[in-house]
Formats: C-alpha cells, structure tokens, sequence
C-alpha cells in the first residue's frame, strides 16, 4: 500500500515534466496538438504529491491505444481510461509513481477544465495555501487511504474550479472585445 505524501513545491517538476514530455513528442509525433504540465506540481509554490501530471492533447484519440507498446517502453503502464470517458491513462513508476500522463482529443471540455485549474491556481496565491494546507492535512489525516484523501479535497477542487473556469471565461471575453 502506498503512503500518500505531500512536499512542498519542488523546481525539479518543471525539468522532470520537460524531460517526460520530451519522450512524449517522440512517441506520439505529429498525432500530438499541444502538451501541458497540469495538476499540483505544474503550479509555483503549492504542496503536491510528487507525482507528474503530464496532459498531451490529440488529433484522435482512438489511435493512441496504438502506441501503448512504445508507452510501455519508457515504463508507463496502461490505463485506458480509467473512469474519464475520452480520455487514455498512463502511469509511470508503480507503487512509487512519478508520472501520469492523461491523454484527450482536441475538443474535449477535460482540456480546458485542467487548464483553466491549473492557470487560476497560478494567479491567485490565495488558493494555492488553501489548497496546499488542505493536502497536508489530509495527507497526515489519511496516510494510506487514497480514496479518503481524495474525498476530503472534492469539495475544495471543485469551487476551486467553479472559480477557475469563471475566471478563465471573463479573461477570454476581455480578450476578444
């Protein structure tokens, strides 16, 4: 069972996240659109599980079950989509995971969710103590109870992100005016 620890920021993330998503374009070529570092350890300053997140975007997401053994090579496990209707799920390292790497085709409104958290959280200092505080606790509270951990952030990852996508959306209009 793997103990759930969360560590302050570490300016390793954004290299490991380069050098993943390096191997990244190599693999899926000129099937990928775009590449992102979301989630916890893609924002300064914020306590993270130092997990990876790594979001490629695609031109079809049916083809990339066709990769899988060249996934499998850089030592990613396959998910498939692991309760994310759309979505190809990898995991990296087993029981002492490093990376996951979430897969969706263009258009799909998992982009902009994950962008539009990840962005507001990098503006609003605010949020990211609250959050970090939150995952700290919960860390302590729940060492080895994944789900309970989870939990216990929903309702904060969700106003967080109610937020996130209203803040993104008046950005957008005020850019198009």
């Amino acid at each position: 069972m793997r103990k759930i620890e969360v560590t302050p920021y570490n300016k390793q993330w954004a290299w490991m996240y380069e050098e993943e998503a390096n191997k990244l374009r190599l693999i899926f070529g000129e099937q990928l659109v775009a590449i992102h570092h979301i989630d916890s350890t893609s924002v300064r300053e914020l306590d993270a599980k130092p997990i990876i997140d790594i979001m490629p975007v695609v031109n079809d997401i049916k083809l990339v079950d066709e990769h899988n053994h060249f996934m499998q090579e850089i030592g990613y496990e396959s998910k498939g989509e692991n309760r994310i209707t759309g979505r190809r799920f990898f995991q990296k390292g087993g029981n002492n995971r490093t990376h996951h790497v979430h897969i969706f085709q263009v258009g799909s409104i998992e982009i902009e969710r994950h962008l539009a958290f990840r962005d507001y959280l990098r503006e609003h200092a605010k949020a990211v103590q609250e959050y970090g505080r939150l995952k700290q606790q919960l860390a302590q509270q729940f060492p080895y109870n994944i789900e309970s951990y989870i939990n216990g952030k929903n309702h904060l990852v969700l106003k967080i992100e109610r937020k996130a996508i209203e803040w993104k959306a008046s950005r957008n209009h005020k850019v198009t005016e």
